[in-house]
């Protein structure tokens, strides 16, 4: 079992990269995924990465419930290849008052909750997991109390996930830096 954590920028080449992994593993391969299509545009973004993923990987949607949902998935014959945290992060952090980032002053007990969940989970998997997260922490300090808190609460996760990690990879401009392992 063996658990690799790959950072980056958007459209880094992130994601391409854990898929290479997948692919290269020749295990079988299940994809969760944690976005919503909450726009057209997102919606778009969806379609095409179902489209780019080969057709005999299993693909699992879930916005929340990650730690079990891998848990669920995997087993020593198998890849999970979770793409991403960082829309994961979204999902939970705001809970059901994600309009009103400015006015909380903490995580959601969901995102608390869940986040356990994560960790636990990545230490009792049976196969092996990779998570594709973006290093959002390099720029300025955002205004807004919630923006501050995504890109903070962004950055323990990214940290907590790497140190459970064996590898985690850095990507810029598609090529891939280790970081770890």
């Amino acid at each position: 079992m063996s658990i690799t954590l790959i950072l980056g920028g958007a459209r880094s080449g992130k994601s391409r990269h854990a898929e290479q992994l997948a692919q290269a593993s020749g295990k079988a391969v299940t994809v969760i995924a944690t976005a919503t299509a909450g726009d057209a545009e997102m919606a778009a973004r969806i379609v095409r990465h179902r489209q780019d993923r080969p057709a005999q990987w299993q693909v699992v949607e879930e916005p929340c419930a990650l730690g079990s949902a891998i848990l669920h998935a995997a087993a020593p014959d198998r890849l999970v290849l979770v793409d991403c945290l960082t829309l994961w992060l979204a999902n939970t952090l705001f809970g059901s008052d994600s309009h009103a980032e400015d006015a909380i002053p903490a995580p959601s007990p969901l995102f608390e909750h869940e986040r356990s969940a994560l960790l636990a989970a990545l230490a009792q998997a049976t196969g092996d997991v990779v998570l594709v997260s973006n290093e959002i922490g390099l720029g300025v300090v955002p205004l807004g109390a919630g923006n501050r808190l995504f890109v903070d609460e962004a950055g323990r996760l990214n940290q907590a996930v790497a140190a459970a990690s064996q590898r985690v990879f850095f990507i810029a401009a598609g090529l891939a830096l280790p970081l770890k392992g």
